[in-house]
């Protein structure tokens, strides 16, 4: 039995293959309309969600299964203070897969190791969130056709945007990519990351000049300034509207560039962008359920 806590736990050759697997979906979903017939998959999500908990859902039931679980700690045992232990052990009985979203960092990972089913880490807190960085994956490789000598830009919140740290350490795995990190300076992008980053060589550059980069940016991972992580309601106001993505900023922009973004979205881009034929945030979300469902066929050992 395997789980999905940390991008890292899958090898380049197997998010190829799941990659693979995504895009045959998308050419033949009949094919796949029945394989995970009479299985079922918990969505364990103790921290909102709509797109990723939805997205696990239709992914499961266009594969021909079934779907149980909650959206919120207050209606499970947690809020009666049942660990989560315990609870992946109770759902282990009544599941054959479970997504967990929890907001402490390292949750899904303990319950991975009591759960008698795999674990898909559906976001643990400001760690990591794998299966959206597959779908940033899946997107880039159906827009570029490549992973290899990307200059990436990722701009907002990069402290604690999990979906970044999940996205770099994706991509860090693939030749020649650059990076260019676009913040203020309180939310910079980890100093564990940074390390990670020297360490393997890895080029990249620290700048608050959203303008600055965009003419380099074969991809723009815009993200938002998430009120959820912070403690000070004040800092939370004088920092979120730091960096806002309109028309006139993407004139320098590359003619083929794609803008990601792994939504909500709040005001960091605007509504005039998404005509833009380098919008590529709503692909994204499509994207996401083609990519659940190659993992869930992989985790479940689904032909």
């Amino acid at each position: 039995m395997r789980s999905l806590i940390d991008i890292i736990d899958l090898s380049v050759e197997e998010i190829d293959s799941l990659i693979t697997t995504a895009n045959d979906i998308i050419a033949n979903p009949d094919k796949y309309c029945e394989k995970c017939n009479r299985k079922k998959l918990a969505t364990l999500f103790f921290e909102p969600s709509t797109r990723t908990r939805l997205s696990f859902e239709a992914a499961m039931l266009e594969l021909g299964g079934s779907v149980i679980g909650f959206s919120g700690a207050d209606s499970s045992s947690s809020a009666k203070g049942e660990s989560v232990s315990d609870t992946v052990r109770t759902v282990g009985c009544y599941a054959d897969i479970i997504a967990m979203r929890h907001p402490k960092e390292g949750a899904p990972m303990i319950a991975s190791m009591r759960s008698s089913v795999p674990i898909i880490n559906a976001g643990d807190g400001g760690h990591n969130h794998p299966t959206q960085t597959l779908a940033d994956l899946l997107t880039i490789q159906r827009e570029k056709g490549h992973f290899d000598h990307l200059t990436v830009g990722l701009c907002g919140d990069l402290k604690f945007g999990r979906t970044v740290h999940s996205l770099i350490h994706a991509l860090s795995r693939y030749e020649g990519v650059q990076f260019i990190m676009i913040s203020p300076d309180e939310l910079k992008i980890p100093d564990y990351i940074v390390h990670e980053l020297e360490t393997a060589g890895i080029p990249y550059t620290e700048t608050r000049s959203l303008e600055e980069a965009m003419p380099h940016l074969d991809i723009l991972y815009m993200t938002r300034v998430q009120r959820e992580r912070f403690f000070n309601e004040a800092d939370y106001i004088r920092l979120k509207d730091s960096y806002v993505l309109t028309p006139e900023k993407l004139t320098p922009a590359k003619r083929d560039l794609s803008i990601l973004h792994p939504l909500p979205r709040v005001n960091e881009i605007s509504v005039a962008v998404d005509n833009d034929p380098r919008a590529c945030y709503f692909k994204q979300v499509l994207n996401g359920k083609f990519i659940r469902m190659a993992l869930i066929l992989k985790l479940l050992g689904v032909e």
